[in-house]
């Protein structure tokens, strides 16, 4: 039998994407649509901005990975989309364009939790996840841990009580005057600092949940009174901080479960900085650290493509109804 392959479209957020991948992870095309120049004069996502955007881009980036693949309709075993959680206006445009497809060429269409797909991003190209495993999913909405064991097996261990680590790093950037998107400039500019200013850890050694306001809440009350402080230097500070926290969560949660291997993934993932610690770290404690590549990392969808296939396996297929709120454990 021919093989088959998942179309998947993501539009959860500021990017429309589609991709179309295989079972086993390779990715034979993924085509992103970029919407930075857009958002990048209000420092951060503009719901209605995001919305007419996708709207223009997402037939013609869906069109384009199915002639970037060579793939027709006929070698699709189904169309994944993302359903939540994102922005309601953003995660409505992928539905219905996936709905439609569906409707048209008479196929299964798998509304997708977008954290899975980030789950699952760490087995893109090549398989890296290996259970159980403690996974550690930052992004610029969410900062999770869970326990991995199967795909219809994930324990939540820990997550944000209010802003994310992702979250924080734009704050943060637009604080400085670095531009959207935040993380990125945050880290380049950490490099050519110091970390001489203690900031807060927030909820460092209180158990696995996460805690970001104090934080972003401290760098801008530091940068009100020292204007003239070194820019550099406040970010290498800040930088260290959110490294400290996502660390020492993680030693926790490894020393706790004793599993085989440490998966990150989400947008903060992508960062240099806590690649190095978290290598560090999993050295110390004798498990995997399983990362996606760079390109990966953030919002993608491939990663829904490859996450469909879970639901395909399990026989799940969620209604096609946008959540903006899901939670990891649910599909």
């Amino acid at each position: 039998m021919a093989e088959k392959f998942i179309l998947g479209v993501e539009s959860s957020c500021d990017d429309t994407a589609a991709a179309v991948v295989a079972e086993d992870g390779r990715i034979l095309s993924s085509v992103v649509a970029s919407q930075n120049a857009l958002h990048a004069p209000y420092g951060g996502v503009y719901p209605d901005v995001a919305s007419r955007a996708h709207i223009m881009a997402i037939v013609p980036t869906i069109r384009a990975a199915l002639s970037q693949a060579g793939v027709t309709k006929e070698q699709l075993a189904a169309i994944a989309v993302t359903r939540g959680p994102g922005l309601i206006g953003s995660l409505l445009v992928g539905l219905n364009a996936a709905a439609g497809l569906g409707a048209a060429w008479e196929m299964k269409v798998i509304g997708v939790n977008h954290l899975r797909g980030h789950l699952r991003s760490a087995d893109l190209d090549e398989a890296r996840i290996k259970p159980p495993a403690i996974v550690l999913l930052v992004s610029g909405g969410h900062s999770i841990l869970a326990r991995y064991d199967a795909a219809d097996r994930i324990t939540l261990l820990g997550s944000t009580k209010d802003d994310s680590a992702g979250e924080a790093y734009d704050k943060v950037a637009r604080t400085l005057g670095l531009g959207y998107p935040g993380g990125p400039a945050i880290d380049r500019m950490a490099l050519e600092g110091r970390p001489r200013i203690r900031f807060p850890r927030p909820l460092l050694n209180e158990g696995l949940d996460f805690s970001f306001s104090g934080l972003k809440t401290a760098v801008a009350r530091h940068v009100s009174l020292h204007p003239e402080e070194n820019k550099a230097d406040i970010a290498a500070s800040f930088v260290a901080a959110c490294i400290d926290v996502l660390t020492g969560k993680c030693r926790a949660a490894l020393h706790a479960h004793r599993p085989e291997c440490l998966v990150v993934v989400g947008g903060v993932a992508a960062s240099k900085q806590l690649r190095a610690a978290l290598a560090v770290l999993c050295d110390e404690a004798g498990v995997t650290l399983s990362l996606p590549p760079l390109m990966w990392s953030t919002d993608n969808a491939a990663m829904i493509a490859l996450a469909a296939w879970d639901y395909v396996r399990l026989g799940i297929y969620p209604k096609l109804q946008p959540e903006v709120r899901l939670p990891i454990t649910e599909f």
